[in-house]
């Protein structure tokens, strides 16, 4: 099962200037080196069977002849072989000569692909022997024995996924043959090009063919010509690029006289998930519906010892790189969000439940953020720490410090003894700490803080987080509710760096201290009393699982649409050596049924900033019914 993988590969291998059989034997080689490592399909640079820098030598017949003599020859050897081979080669046309990619299965030439934008400036000047595409008619042409049809607008379809061809400067047009290739349903786009190396173009290269490959929702994989091409006026430098909607799974540069072949896989599933949620896309290729494309059906590719070899990110949400700006973006949207909720309801005050816990924390900060861009009084940020049967005193402390020493308004109201009669008045058993006895005190400080904004005309700021609201882990009518929740929107993996993060852009050690000490605390409610010693007794991973987990499976599951069983694989990959197989499973498990079970929640949900992809607010990413079955995912789940 290759759980809606394409394992792909782009080769580079050594050549030697209108050498075909040199250049064949090698070519030869990388061929076997891609099936052996279970690639469905293979492509090589642009003019890779002559060499791209023959210049007047591609008028010369010999060489022709002899590149078609060498075509066959690879022909033979795929003939035992399931792998699709792209092969880039001078093509006589009906008196004109095409830069040319071929493409072979099983001993079969399937189809050929004239280049259509020629460049012929600078130090190019294709035209001088190649005519364009766009200047043929399309037809066949008889070569290695075989009728082959010669079109820049081809698919070539095979049973697991799409795709088009376009050669090198055909991807630097402003319209370029992949849109329409695209748009009539190509999963991947291979490029062979011939890219000499000059200062800033590797940068400018990357940086174009992850937009291509996230404008058009499409897989790429380019090859560049290198070693053994002449060096008469320009250096090749033989490279390697495969994009996935913008993503970078391979980024490799030929060394030296070494060849070079990548073999990634591309995630076909994502990309047509991506395509169904963008209506643009279709909108787009309704446009186009009436250009005929030409559509070609390859033999069946079998992997049946399919192994994922790309890397799977474990965390997500939050970037390894550049983690430091992707905080502070987050951060600013979240104060942008807030700032213009306190400018629209002329609020006097905002009123905040602090525990000395991650979210109420965050949300603490960001209030800071909005309030100091209004150029306001951070007295006007209120924040209250409600003590309650299950507080310890690490969270209490961390929370007065922190409001202490940010130099906003501290007020402290018990919960205990409003619980405690609560209790009475209901008839419940305070020796009881069940699903009331909790839930009871989340009330208890919603209500506190509700009646507080109420007393300074200002407004409550939520807490509750991305993660919590996929788990259905808030009391409602408790901390699910409230006037503006700025969290709603991050998850918890990532709200940990944040805070992290603005602590270490403070000036103020102490603050900078309590802050750090409060990512270190355990995840909890607080709900249930404390150990003997004042410690936390309740921790919230123990109840619903690791939240690295869970917010692994929320990515997967709303981003692109996957199915328990692929969700499970690609956990098993990126925990790998962390958690077992039944671990993962049991918590995927978990995640399903308390997701479906929980979405009354997320119906009813305050208004609260995007800040990412993933989003659960029913008015804007996230519509489900609450009563929803999560059957067919539950059953997946128990057949992992």
């Amino acid at each position: 099962m290759n759980y809606g993988f394409v394992k792909v590969a782009a080769a580079v291998p050594q050549v030697k200037v209108a050498d075909c059989k040199f250049n064949t034997e090698h070519i030869q080689s990388l061929i076997l080196q891609a099936n052996n490592n279970q690639a469905e399909v293979v492509v090589f640079p642009e003019l890779c069977l002559t060499a791209y820098t023959c210049g007047d030598l591609f008028a010369q017949q010999t060489l022709l002849e002899e590149a078609e003599m060498q075509l066959i020859g690879l022909m033979n050897l795929t003939r035992s072989m399931d792998i699709i081979s792209i092969i880039g080669m001078p093509i006589a046309y009906n008196g004109t000569l095409l830069n040319c990619a071929v493409v072979m299965q099983k001993g079969k030439l399937l189809g050929i692909v004239p280049k259509t934008y020629l460049p012929n400036y600078k130090e190019f000047y294709e035209k001088r022997w190649f005519t364009s595409a766009a200047d043929i008619a399309e037809g066949q042409v008889l070569i290695c024995g075989q009728q082959v049809t010669v079109s820049s607008r081809q698919l070539f379809r095979t049973p697991t996924f799409n795709f088009g061809i376009e050669i090198c400067e055909d991807m630097w047009a402003p319209i370029p043959p992949s849109g329409l290739l695209t748009l009539r349903g190509a999963d991947v786009i291979f490029n062979l090009s011939a890219d000499n190396d000059i200062v800033g173009k590797r940068a400018y290269l990357e940086n174009m063919t992850s937009q291509l490959s996230g404008r058009l929702l499409c897989g790429y994989v380019y090859t560049g010509c290198g070693f053994g091409e002449s060096t008469q006026d320009d250096v090749f430098r033989g490279k390697t690029l495969i994009y996935e909607c913008g993503q970078c799974l391979v980024s490799e540069t030929q060394t030296h006289q070494n060849e070079l072949l990548s073999v990634t896989e591309i995630d076909v599933e994502h990309i047509r998930a991506e395509r169904r949620m963008n209506t643009t896309f279709a909108g787009n290729a309704a446009m186009v519906k009436d250009i005929p494309v030409m559509c070609t059906d390859t033999a069946v590719v079998m992997a049946p010892d399919f192994r994922l070899t790309r890397s799977v990110d474990p965390h997500p949400f939050v970037p390894k790189t550049a983690l430091d700006d992707r905080c502070k973006e987050v951060f600013d949207i979240q104060c942008d969000g807030l700032l213009k909720r306190i400018v629209h309801t002329n609020s006097k005050a905002l009123i905040i439940g602090i525990s000395g816990g991650l979210d109420s924390t965050l949300a603490l900060l960001v209030s800071v953020g909005a309030i100091d861009r209004l150029q306001r009084d951070r007295r006007d940020i209120v924040g209250v720490t409600m003590p309650g049967f299950g507080t310890s005193d690490r969270t209490y402390t961390n929370a007065m410090q922190l409001m202490h020493q940010l130099g906003i308004t501290v007020r402290e109201i018990s919960i205990k003894e409003a619980c405690i009669q609560h209790f009475k008045d209901i008839d419940h058993n305070s020796d009881t700490h069940d699903i009331t006895y909790e839930n009871s005190q989340a009330r208890e400080r919603t209500q506190i803080l509700m009646d507080v904004a109420n007393q300074m005309n200002g407004m409550v700021v939520g807490t509750g987080d991305l993660s919590e609201l996929a788990l259905g882990w808030a009391t409602y009518n408790g901390d699910h509710m409230s006037m503006y929740g700025v969290n709603a929107g991050v998850p918890k993996t990532l709200i940990q760096h944040i805070v992290k993060w603005v602590g270490n852009q403070s000036e103020e050690a102490l603050v900078r201290e309590t802050l750090l000490d409060i990512v270190d605390t355990p995840i909890s409610p607080e709900l249930i009393p404390t150990d003997t010693q004042g410690n936390i007794a309740q921790v919230t991973e123990d109840l619903v699982g690791p939240y690295e987990l869970h917010d692994f499976f929320l990515y997967h599951f709303i981003r692109f649409g996957f199915r328990p069983r692929k969700i499970f694989m690609l956990a098993q990959m990126a925990f790998m050596g962390k958690y077992e197989g039944t671990v993962i499973k049991h918590w995927l498990t978990t995640f399903f049924r308390r997701f479906f079970a929980q979405q009354f929640k997320r119906s009813c949900l305050p208004d609260g900033p995007k800040v990412g992809s993933v989003s659960l607010s029913p008015r804007a990413d996230w519509r489900m019914p609450s009563d929803a079955s999560s059957r067919i995912w539950l059953d997946e789940c128990a057949n992992l």
